[in-house]
């Protein structure tokens, strides 16, 4: 399947989880600005279409901001190497998400019924059943990828013999075994 059509599939499968998880979503308190899961959830997990997404978007950015958010994306990867909980790289200053409008499920699934401060965030349980579905036939949609952490993703698609065999529907997993074992790097359903 060619790229565009995967990007189109992808947005379908959002637009489906995001109208399943409606009525579940509606009562939640999130608003442009509370950056809790943002700054504490600690890991956002991608597959290798959405880190291709935002590959090429950062691409798109202007030299100066696409050089800070790369040395954010770097600072981000060091920290979770070390166990340690790392905010999000696209996390503007203003607690706004710099690439929102094309964030990854991973994000797209969170919301809370009460602040999170302190807590972390309340959700359905038939919201999570929802999104761990989706979660599925994302990776079944994205079958010759893997998933992992955003930063870690983002390390693999900057390695141009990486990059060259996912856009061209192939996969070797012994290409990034050592590194994905090192970085919790899991192989996506095969077709």
């Amino acid at each position: 399947m060619k790229f565009e059509e995967k990007k189109k599939r992808l947005r379908e499968l959002y637009n489906r989880f995001e109208t399943e998880a409606q009525e579940y979503k509606k009562l939640a308190v999130c608003k442009p600005g509370c950056a809790y899961c943002c700054i504490h959830f600690g890991s956002v997990d991608i597959i290798t279409l959405e880190g291709l997404i935002i590959r090429q978007h950062i691409n798109s950015f202007a030299k100066l901001l696409k050089s800070e958010v790369k040395k954010k994306i770097a600072q981000n990867r060091k920290l979770k190497e070390k166990q340690k909980i790392a905010q999000c790289p696209f996390l503007k200053k203003d607690q706004t998400c710099l690439i929102y409008d094309i964030r990854p499920f991973s994000c797209r699934q969170l919301y809370s019924l009460r602040k999170c401060e302190g807590r972390g965030p309340m959700v359905h349980r038939q919201a999570v059943d929802l999104a761990q579905n989706t979660v599925k036939k994302l990776q079944h949609l994205d079958y010759t990828g893997y998933s992992g952490h955003i930063s870690f993703i983002l390390h693999l698609l900057d390695k141009p013999e990486f990059r060259k065999l996912y856009m061209a529907g192939g996969v070797d997993p012994g290409q990034i075994m050592e590194f994905g074992k090192s970085h919790g790097i899991i192989i996506n359903s095969s077709k």
